[in-house]
């Protein structure tokens, strides 16, 4: 920490010098623009938010929040969460294995995906309503209002596993008005999508709007199919629709009561893996793919050709639906306080087949079966807040109830190449001069004492996960207006959560190869002597020949297993902000929040040691599987300012995170493991700029983070790099910046056109930092230009996402099962289209 804090000082002199130029500045600025001529024109600081769950000015709230309007949302192609990150400065969001895991992470803080019983460190909400992962933010999000993206702590207010942020998304209401609009799209790789709304007035009480949209895409990656059985030749295809209906009763002024409604699916592939090094195993894998002339990779690495090679499906097909009742009413007590009750129901699931090895070589598989690999959420969820105003405080308390239902089941089936496949590479790394041509992989068996093809065979592991958890936690926020200028506001969250799981595991096929070869080590010695090797070196091999054969999906130590785990966590978690306006153009605050994460349980095979090189003693089934509760401690010093009459908005925040028992999800080849890192800190600048004169509007963001894991050496080898080194995913600048402008033409028209850029400098996008997963600096562009009737009755819109077609990878990660090599999931290409608009 000490180096760091000269860095650290001068960031917050900075501030200090420019909080104080403000001040004294801006009635200036505002007089010289002459921007207040007209009162009733609509202006930047009238920008409204809903960061401390009440309607406030997005200036007066001591919170760093991007707020995106409707409007803005639109002009950058919005529609799911991953699209929201090309605005917001210190967002990351990325996919892995299937669209369903989607990751979000804040100023380089996150959880990495692939595992079902992490929770995230970025909260999404829409419309008031908490989900239980990233993934379930991928879909179509309709027609929106508006979205707030919180940086840092958010647990007081927004519920549990916000200790990184929150993304509030905020759909459209029904209207009075009876409005409908419809929507059609077309665009590259055959990209077709259609969407309509119709909202309504029913007598003076009730309104009504529904939403649908239907949107398809071929893929952007080409597959090598080899032998099969998979016929689809494309990847990162797109098909999916979504519904919401919402139904607005307002019997009197005072109750205002909304029910929603959602469903959408998606029948997609994805996802596989581009090679971005070929190493030594790939030839391995060429010799054993059965279409003669075919090879198992790519011959040469070159990910941005973006052609995989895969024989199995990755068919993946996601469903999400449920309803929600939110009932505001204006009690007449305490000042006619308002009580709100959120009532949500949920549920969520996921089919998804995975080729494990990435090649057309037949090794490892599961089918996209729920039997193979399923996840499914049943999640209730209850929130009721009353809240008031007097003269000198904003007060806020509140109750919030969650159960979750987890199912998870995953299975791995074996090919026919996996056998001959181990022989030669487990052989090659004994000794090089033992390995087999792959016209003789005889090896595996003769250690075993089976037939050859019978090691292996089949189903080899099918297990199954439930998972309960229940939260529950009383929360308040209040905001003491001391003086005029200066405001205080505490909050505190004591949350209580309990999960208990129950695992199942089984071997369908037996784990026979592991278990011949665990229970007769003289035929493991044997076998290698026949290889060559003398009595002392055979002996000395064996375990690692052993730790090979009972890889956790084929080590038939877990077969039969049932173990209960359980755990209970009691914590608290707050803030405490001050707030003083210099004047009516500038506030300065400092916050200081307590954030805290769920401790879980990892939900997939866990032995001693997960590693390809386990020996006998790294085959031992653990049944300990849970992992402990993250927390953070966070510290910003920010300003916000407003000039010209409000129409440009500065902001700048200077943070300092600090996070114990980090929960950091690694895939070590064969398994993913929870590790909890003891520190990890992060600290920097946030900056955001808007500005509307005239027909411009002109936003920018920048966040500065540098973002590290503590100096302490950690036990596990495949984390050394990690003590004092930049966290995965966290790159030191981010910046965002769009321009757009509005003009009329002639008397019935009106265009508008929008550019808008991110920035990401180089970062590591792997959670064990190997050198070759780094990610150089890129940057995406986007554009759109948009012609139409000036009182809104249609459109034209032109559009273009990824214009300069940068080449940038998701996230990289080892090879299965082969030395040497690394894939990774790219980023979207270039895409471009045209969208045609009609309202009445």
């Amino acid at each position: 920490m000490a180096d760091r804090a000269p860095q650290l000082n001068r960031l917050a002199r900075a501030l200090f010098i420019a909080l104080v130029g403000v001040a004294h500045a801006p009635i200036v600025l505002a007089q010289d623009a002459g921007a207040a001529e007209d009162p009733e024109a609509g202006t930047l600081d009238k920008i409204v938010v809903t960061a401390q769950k009440r309607e406030e000015a997005l200036q007066d709230v001591p919170v760093v929040v991007t707020a995106l309007s409707g409007q803005m949302l639109n002009d950058a192609g919005v529609r799911d969460v991953k699209d929201l990150q090309t605005l917001v400065p210190g967002l990351t969001v990325t996919s892995t294995q299937s669209e369903a895991l989607t990751t979000a992470r804040i100023r380089g803080i996150g959880t990495v995906g692939d595992n079902a019983g992490l929770e995230s460190s970025v909260g999404i909400v829409i419309d008031g309503v908490y989900r239980p992962r990233n993934g379930v933010g991928f879909g179509d999000l309709g027609e929106l209002d508006r979205i707030e993206v919180l940086k840092g702590p958010q647990g007081t207010l927004f519920g549990k596993n916000t200790s990184a942020g929150v993304i509030n998304v905020v759909t459209k209401r029904p209207t009075y008005q009876q409005t409908a609009e419809a929507e059609l799209t077309v665009g590259n790789y055959g990209a077709l999508g259609a969407s309509g709304s119709y909202s309504q007035g029913i007598g003076d009480i009730a309104a009504f709007r529904i939403f649908g949209a239907k949107r398809k895409r071929d893929g952007f990656m080409d597959v090598v199919t080899g032998s099969g059985p998979r016929f689809d030749r494309e990847d990162y295809d797109q098909n999916y629709h979504t519904v919401r209906a919402q139904f607005l009763l307002e019997p009197t002024d005072t109750l205002d009561i909304l029910f929603t409604y959602d469903e959408s699916d998606r029948d997609e592939n994805c996802c596989t893996g581009a090679t971005i090094i070929r190493g030594p195993t790939a030839a391995i894998l060429d010799a054993l793919t059965p279409t003669p002339g075919d090879t198992g990779v790519a011959t040469v690495a070159d990910p941005f050709a973006r052609r995989a090679w895969s024989n199995r499906s990755t068919a993946q097909a996601i469903g999400d639906k449920g309803g929600s009742l939110q009932i505001d009413w204006d009690t007449g007590w305490f000042s006619n306080a308002t009580l709100t009750s959120i009532t949500a129901q949920r549920q969520w699931d996921s089919v998804n087949g995975l080729d494990f090895d990435f090649s057309t070589a037949d090794l490892l598989f599961r089918n996209p079966e729920k039997s193979d690999n399923y996840s499914k959420f049943d999640t209730f969820s209850q929130e009721i807040r009353l809240a008031g105003s007097t003269d000198k405080l904003d007060w806020l308390v509140g109750l919030f109830y969650a159960d979750e239902s987890l199912q998870r089941n995953e299975a791995y089936r074996i090919g026919a190449a996996y056998e001959p496949y181990l022989s030669i590479a487990l052989l090659s790394r004994i000794n090089p001069l033992l390995a087999t041509s792959p016209t003789a992989p005889l090896f595996l068996s003769q250690a075993s004492g089976r037939p050859f093809g019978t090691v292996f065979a089949g189903h080899a592991a099918s297990d199954q996960y439930q998972q309960d958890s229940k939260t529950f936690a009383v929360f308040t926020n209040n905001t003491w207006r001391v003086t005029d200028a200066f405001d205080l506001t505490f909050g505190l969250r004591y949350t209580r959560e309990s999960k208990e799981l129950e695992s199942r595991y089984s071997n369908p096929n037996g784990g026979l190869g592991c278990n011949a070869m665990r229970t007769n080590p003289a035929q493991v010695v044997a076998a290698l002597v026949a290889r060559g090797l003398t009595v002392a070196q055979a002996s000395a091999a064996a375990p690692q020949v052993v730790g090979f054969a009972c890889l956790p999906w084929t080590n038939n130590l877990h077969n039969g297993r049932v173990t209960q785990q359980d755990r209970d966590e009691k914590e608290w978690s707050g803030t405490i902000k001050a707030a003083y306006r210099f004047n009516e153009h500038v506030m300065g605050y400092f916050s200081a929040a307590r954030g805290y994460k769920a401790g879980g349980f990892n939900l997939d095979r866990v032995q001693s040691n997960t590693g390809l090189s386990s020996g006998t003693s790294g085959i031992i089934p653990v049944n300990d599987t849970s992992f402990g509760g993250e927390f953070v401690d966070s510290y910003e010093l920010g300003a916000k300012t407003t000039w010209l009459g409000g129409n440009l908005l500065l902001n700048a925040t200077l943070f300092h995170q600090e996070y114990s028992d980090f929960q950091l999800n690694s895939f070590l080849g064969t398994s993913f493991v929870v590790r909890s890192i003891p520190k990890v800190t992060s600290q920097g600048l946030d900056a955001e700029l808007l500005w509307k004169t005239g027909g411009w509007m002109v936003q920018s963001g920048l966040t500065y983070a540098d973002t590290k894991y503590g100096d302490d050496l950690l036990p596990d080898t495949d984390l050394a790099l990690l003590p004092g080194s930049r966290a995965s995913f966290a790159p030191k600048w981010s910046l965002t910046g769009s321009v757009g402008y509005e003009w009329e033409l002639g008397s019935n028209l009106e265009a508008r056109a929008t550019i808008g850029a991110k920035y990401m400098s180089d970062y590591n996008t792997g959670s064990d930092l190997d050198p070759e997963k780094e990610q150089d600096a890129y940057t995406l562009v986007n554009a759109r230009f948009v012609l139409g009737r000036q009182d809104g009755r249609w459109d034209v819109e032109l559009w273009g996402q990824n214009l300069t077609n940068a080449e940038y990878m998701q996230v990289a990660f080892d090879a299965p099962l082969q030395t040497g090599t690394w894939n990774a999931f790219l980023g979207a290409p270039r895409t471009y289209g045209v969208t045609m608009r009609v309202r009445y």
